[in-house]
């Protein structure tokens, strides 16, 4: 896996995280949430988020972002997502790791939360990170919301 950078997210970029967007529907995610992803994207210099993507051989196979709020200690994983094809090879925890190392290098952040559904809370699970919350249909019909946190200090 050394041949596999991890870069902030550059507007050329658009695409290929679409792309991996929709490769993992309808299983993670809900068809009508491409349009909150395509904003948020659009809008990334305006929130404050950061935005990575992992790339191999210069192209895009994973993204996700870090929103940091160092007000109330706490910190959200944003819009993770591997391409499928590649599921179940480690990419999903090297992206997660390098948003981990952001988020412990802001002192004032005390916890990590993520939303996510019932197909990758496992995933989470085995990083450490605990169910605080389960939305049934939270995401659309058939997929649940789990909010899930991850005590850092």
């Amino acid at each position: 896996m050394s041949d596999i950078i991890s870069r902030p997210y550059l507007p050329g970029d658009f695409s290929a995280c679409l792309a991996i967007f929709d490769s993992n529907l309808p299983t993670l995610f809900a068809p009508e949430e491409r349009a909150q992803f395509s904003e948020f994207l659009e809008n990334l210099n305006a929130r404050g988020s950061t935005y990575l993507v992992l790339t191999r051989e210069d192209s895009v196979i994973a993204c996700g972002g870090l929103l940091a709020d160092e007000v109330t200690g706490k910190a959200s994983l944003e819009w993770g997502m591997v391409e499928h094809a590649l599921h179940g090879q480690g990419f999903g925890a090297k992206l997660t790791e390098a948003r981990l190392t952001l988020a412990r290098a802001i002192p004032t952040i005390v916890e990590l939360t993520i939303e996510t559904s019932q197909h990758s809370r496992g995933f989470y699970e085995r990083l450490g990170f605990t169910v605080s919350k389960i939305i049934p249909d939270g995401f659309g019909p058939g997929l649940d919301r789990w909010d899930m946190t991850l005590p850092l200090r």
